[in-house]
């Protein structure tokens, strides 16, 4: 059965919970009969990204990661110190003001990380892969590419590509660690302080800051034909125009500028010669990225969204 399944690279783009349609969409392109032997995500993305290869190197059912996304319960990614558990928005206000986030972040990390080791993953080595025809240059040869934005430096950072720049071995990296750097959403959960060698730290966010959708990440430099397609998922209806969101406060306008900075960056990009052609469209109408307080039947319904995008866009594919 391995033999016979199609070869798809895949980039999925962040989202907070609406990575739940990227799963959708994942699960229905491999029922579909393709295998993704690279994949790259941005934020929750990258969380989706990280399971599915690492359930490919393990040999499991991709299938489980339904499981597995049902049981995650959202709401603990609003992890609460006992500031905030005692002073309510005020205590949120503090924590914004001492840590540069109202949120730590540590969910993620305890949630992800037993999952990854049960499999036998855990630092980028575990996901390293052949090249035989020696298309890839040695730092690519990975089947996982996490995305991050690196505000000390202010440029996007490949993990595990560009760890070398920091003076890391990129093999020997923790691949959650660059989860959790991927999904620092700016304001909203704490940066990560990313140490550099021989000294010093940057600081590193969300990489939907400076590229959500990194559709472009698996394309080819030297004008050759590609091996396989690259195809991207991205959590939004086809371009058009969106709701009117009230800014009332000062945090509100951060927030605001941050989102529409994330969202709309790399919109432009979808009109490029062949773009559009290969992104999948999950409509996540009526949900917002840091919604972690989502109800079962958002869930479903979000998840259901992206099996049908991917089945709208197979079907259109075969038209092609």
């Amino acid at each position: 059965m391995a033999d016979s399944r199609k070869n798809v690279d895949l980039v999925l783009e962040g989202g907070g919970v609406k990575g739940i349609g990227l799963l959708g969409a994942v699960l229905e392109l491999h029922e579909a009969g393709y295998s993704f032997p690279r994949i790259a995500g941005t934020s929750a993305g990258a969380i989706v990204a990280t399971l599915v290869a690492a359930y490919q190197k393990a040999g499991k059912d991709l299938g489980g990661l339904e499981a597995v996304m049902n049981d995650l319960d959202c709401r603990r990614f609003q992890d609460q110190s006992l500031l905030d558990k005692v002073a309510g928005p005020i205590g949120d206000g503090v924590d914004l003001l001492l840590h540069d986030g109202m949120h730590s972040g540590d969910y993620l990390t305890e949630w992800l990380t037993p999952l990854l080791e049960g499999i036998g993953v855990r630092t980028f080595a575990d996901l390293a892969i052949e090249d035989p025809e020696g298309t890839l240059l040695p730092y690519q040869r990975y089947s996982l590419v996490i995305h991050v934005s690196d505000l000390t430096r202010r440029v996007l950072v490949r993990l595990p590509w560009d760890y070398s720049q920091y003076g890391r071995d990129p093999g020997a990296e923790k691949i959650v660690d660059a989860v959790r750097a991927s999904m620092s959403i700016p304001l909203y959960f704490r940066p990560v302080q990313f140490a550099v060698r021989p000294e010093g730290t940057v600081t590193w966010v969300d990489g939907g800051l400076l590229s959500n959708f990194p559709i472009t990440v698996f394309d080819r430099t030297d004008a050759k034909k590609p091996r396989w397609p690259t195809w991207g998922v991205k959590l939004s209806g086809e371009p058009a125009g969106g709701k009117d969101k009230p800014v009332k406060s000062a945090l509100r306008i951060a927030i605001g500028s941050l989102e529409t900075l994330m969202s709309d960056w790399n919109r432009y990009r979808l009109h490029e010669e062949g773009v559009n052609r290969r992104t999948v469209y999950v409509d996540t109408t009526g949900i917002s990225a840091v919604d972690f307080g989502l109800g079962e039947e958002e869930k479903k319904r979000l998840f259901e969204s992206g099996r049908e995008a991917a089945r709208r866009f197979l079907e259109k594919i075969v038209q092609q």
